[in-house]
């Protein structure tokens, strides 16, 4: 750090304490972590000439030398090292001019969230989020009392009676409050970690559908059944998020990746009201949880997976339309790496047990279609058959075949980022399908269970995915089956067992996979390999 520097002291917190970047710099000041020290080793060795600061020079010799160097958008906060009293003098004038404590505050609420989080939760969580800090809190210890007060409100939910469903509507809100406050929290304090990364990505998920299994209980004790809908809607909403990573995964890298349709959504951009009501209609995760929590309060369990079945399918209706119209209207080139990630999302058991990544050649314009066939047949047959006819193994192996060919070459075609939904749709439904038709108690919660830990296992791999660490390894999808594996061993399992064992059966596979995946996903997201990264994308 320049002894000269003159600047706000969060534009230094800014440069010098982001764990996020190997190098980071603002002028007059320069940071590294171990994985960018040989760089600044090599630059400082070299004795970077030129005028102007000297921790200016060497981060363009780092930068020189192939290292990325991270300038973080300073806004209104000043970082300048003045050459003479004058300039001094202004300088100092503009730190003066700028509280870059409400700058700090202003910036750690995300640059685009939905309409209720905005509006009714970062206008106070961000003073929170301050409150913890000076307190010595950390962003994990919030995370962690969020997931314990969302499973508090769903034990108070399984009460089923008319106080715990108020009480778990109330309780459901203060855990979103902190969930909003632990990623405001992080970049508050800059306090961004590989376990953070991990806890934010997955204890969202482990909330709110911990929930569903909590009014689920509820409405079982007054004599209603709803496991169906309650494992409809966690199929409905994880089918959707993987419908949005996939695209964007196909798509953020490609090149020539413009169309009339990305256009005309830029523009819609541009007139305010219009951009609230289409995060909104989405049913995001603020909207999606301040109606869970109000209907609960006031109403009963079914109607809330009415409403949320009701709301999700629209949203996931209006976000795939929208995603089809742009893939078919751009001119984009899919990179090797989008086609790599979309063979990872697609959860293979076939490509994990051949070693196969297929991103070379040319794509088939048949992946879709066989894709879709064999998701189709089999979701189909579950539904129409009866339970335990032997037809449901002929369905289950013509769609391991049709799964497996349909990627067998890479999935750069504009549509093929479909191809892992669509895989979680037939994988899920047929789950659901069977246990329903089974009709046996036990079978639904067992299935609940089921699709829980797989779809745990599908968020881990989309954000490794994201956090640029790549796909769970190979042995990892072997044990577990693959997509395809499980829902043959799910088929087979309800033609050979008794009916009143098949929930034995989707209960003990439903544990073997959740040991499994949640053992490897701690060891990674623990370890020195994981990605220090802080969510920053659209509200999921």
């Amino acid at each position: 750090m320049d002894s000269a520097f003159v600047g706000h002291v969060h534009a230094l917190r800014l440069a010098l304490t982001d764990p996020r970047f190997d190098a980071c710099a603002v002028t007059g000041a320069l940071a590294v972590q171990p994985g960018a020290r040989d760089a600044l080793d090599k630059a400082a060795a070299d004795a970077p000439a030129g005028t102007g600061p000297y921790a200016d020079r060497l981060a363009a010799a780092v930068e020189d030398s192939g290292t990325a160097v991270q300038r973080p958008e300073l806004g209104t906060l000043v970082a300048a090292v003045p050459a003479t009293a004058a300039d001094r003098d202004a300088a100092t004038a503009a730190v003066a001019a700028v509280d870059d404590e409400a700058v700090r505050l202003r910036t750690a609420v995300k640059s685009r969230d939905g309409f209720f989080t905005t509006f009714f939760i970062s206008p106070y969580s961000r003073y929170i989020a301050r409150w913890c800090a000076r307190r010595g809190l950390t962003p994990n210890q919030v995370t962690t009392a969020s997931l314990i007060t969302a499973l508090i409100a769903a034990g108070c939910a399984a009460t089923g009676e008319r106080w715990g469903y108020v009480a778990a509507g109330v309780l459901l809100l203060v855990s979103f409050v902190l969930d909003c406050t632990d990623g405001q929290l992080a970049r508050y304090s800059l306090q961004y970690s590989t376990m953070g990364a991990w806890l934010d990505a997955t204890f969202d998920r482990a909330k709110e559908y911990a929930f569903y299994a909590g009014l689920a209980l509820g409405a079982a004790r007054n004599g209603d059944d709803v496991w169906a809908l309650a494992l409809g809607s966690m199929i409905l909403m994880t089918c959707r998020h993987v419908v949005d990573f996939s695209f964007n995964e196909a798509n953020h890298d490609a090149t020539a990746n413009t169309s009339p349709t990305a256009a005309l959504s830029d523009k819609l951009d541009s007139v305010g009201w219009t951009v609230w009501v289409r995060r909104m209609i989405i049913l995001p995760i603020g909207e999606r949880w301040a109606m869970i929590a109000v209907l609960t309060a006031v109403t009963t369990p079914r109607i809330v997976f009415y409403a949320l079945l009701i709301g999700c399918a629209f949203g996931a209706l209006y976000t795939t339309a929208g995603r089809v119209l742009r893939s078919l209207t751009r001119k984009a080139t899919r990179t090797d790496r989008a086609a790599q990630a979309l063979a990872d999302l697609a959860d293979s058991g076939v490509l994990a047990w051949t070693g196969g990544r297929l991103v070379k050649g040319r794509p088939s314009p048949a992946s879709l279609g066989l894709a879709a066939l064999g998701s189709v047949l089999m979701v189909g047959a579950a539904v129409t058959r009866d339970f335990g006819t032997p037809w449901l193994i002929g369905s289950a192996v013509v769609y391991v075949i049709a799964a497996s060919v349909a990627l067998a070459s890479p999935l750069k075609g504009p549509l093929d980022w479909l191809i892992p939904p669509l895989f979680r749709f037939a994988e899920y439904v047929t789950v659901l399908a069977l246990a329903a038709k089974a009709d046996v108690p036990g079978a639904l919660p067992a299935a609940f269970g089921l699709v829980a830990a797989v779809a745990y296992h599908h968020y881990d791999t989309v954000y490794r995915i994201r956090g640029g660490s790549g796909a769970p390894p190979h042995w990892l999808v072997r044990t577990t089956g693959g997509h395809e594996g499980r829902v043959l061993l799910t088929v087979v399992l309800s033609v050979v067992l008794a009916r009143d064992l098949f929930p034995v059966a989707l209960t003990a596979m439903a544990v073997f996979v959740a040991l499994v995946v949640l053992v490897e996903s701690i060891r990674f997201w623990v370890s020195s390999g994981a990605p220090a990264v802080h969510d920053e994308g659209e509200p999921a």
